[in-house]
């Protein structure tokens, strides 16, 4: 399932890895323009379908704003609430910089593969 959002930005849930585990590729965008979208595809997939362990992979997102890095944010604590969590992939140097400065790397695991993210969520805590 492909979510189109203007602005090329597109968030696409790919074929589960594991199961009970969900892999969202992101890729374009990620702005005040694109973000409403992204945090209702995110919603649905948190909300509705309860899902609570998600691996988002950045390798093919240029750039992100703060209406993006908000709406991580906005779904973390509600998703760990599940007993679940979101990890960050693949993230382009640029984007790690500006996650890097905002403290990201505190609230979110940031991994460099999805084989590291799968190990990350296998492990007991």
């Amino acid at each position: 399932m492909q979510l189109p959002i203007p602005s090329q930005f597109t968030a696409t849930e790919a074929e589960a890895p594991t199961a009970g585990i969900t892999l969202i590729e992101l890729s374009g965008q990620l702005d005040a323009h694109t973000a409403p979208d992204f945090e209702r595809f995110l919603e649905e997939r948190v909300r509705n379908e309860k899902k609570a362990k998600l691996i988002l992979d950045f390798s093919a997102l240029g750039y992100i704003s703060s209406a993006g890095l908000g709406v991580l944010m906005g779904l973390i604590e509600e998703v760990r609430a599940q007993s679940g969590d979101m990890k960050l992939i693949k993230v382009p140097e640029k984007i790690y910089h500006v996650l890097d400065l905002l403290g990201f790397p505190i609230v979110f695991e940031v991994l460099p593969n999805l084989d590291d993210a799968l190990v990350s969520f296998s492990k007991v805590k």
